[in-house]
């Protein structure tokens, strides 16, 4: 905790971003924001073997925060390029039920005064309990009058899908890509993936499928 710490004070995190991809069309339609951690001695660092560790603790909300401000000093720089990409971060459940998370994302948006905040969307990890269902679907609603938007990710391998499906209002569906990888061979797979679409579809939700790389 002490060296994550020391890691955000010499910034040496960043974000890489994987793109997200119209398969009609072709159209790079926006990108998923993806932490990292640039260590001195062990290289690059996955967010799986620092992330866990800080789980729960008040650095988490710090790290969060540096998220969010990164991504967004991101979009107004393509924007300035004139590109018009949406980024998405992911949040933990945390992060979004610590109570004062809608007035720090104000705050976040208010120092990027030129970014429009639906160009930045924030995303559920399903796979974390949500303690108080009802009270994060309130958060999540004081976020969407910001025009920040919701998806919920690796939809299916989570604590409760069709709880959090029905009550919470996230626009976009992500299918886990432990579904995704092996749809072609494996007839379950393929299954699930059919049913998630067919999930979204019925809720009037939008979706997509990580893992097709």
């Amino acid at each position: 905790i002490s060296d994550i710490r020391l890691a955000l004070d010499r910034s040496e995190f960043l974000l890489h971003y994987q793109p997200k991809v119209n398969m009609h069309t072709g159209e790079v339609i926006g990108v998923e924001a993806l932490i990292r951690w640039q260590h001195p001695d062990r290289g690059l660092v996955l967010p799986s073997a620092f992330l866990p560790s800080i789980e729960g603790r008040a650095i988490s909300l710090e790290l969060g925060e540096w998220v969010i401000d990164t991504a967004l000093n991101q979009i107004n720089q393509w924007r300035s390029m004139g590109l018009e990409l949406p980024v998405s971060v992911n949040i933990s459940t945390h992060q979004l039920q610590h109570g004062n998370f809608t007035s720090s994302l104000k705050v976040l948006l208010a120092a990027h005064p030129e970014v429009e905040p639906h160009y930045l969307g924030l995303e559920i990890l399903e796979t974390s309990a949500l303690s108080d269902i009802s009270k994060v679907s309130t958060t999540m609603n004081e976020c969407h009058e910001l025009g920040v938007r919701f998806a919920l990710d690796d939809f299916g391998t989570g604590y409760s899908s069709l709880a959090y499906l029905k009550r919470l209002p996230a626009y976009l569906i992500k299918i886990d890509q432990s579904f995704v990888r092996d749809m072609l061979e494996n007839a379950d797979d393929l299954a699930i993936v059919e049913a998630v679409v067919g999930l979204a579809k019925t809720f009037k939700r939008e979706v997509i499928a990580e893992g097709v790389e």
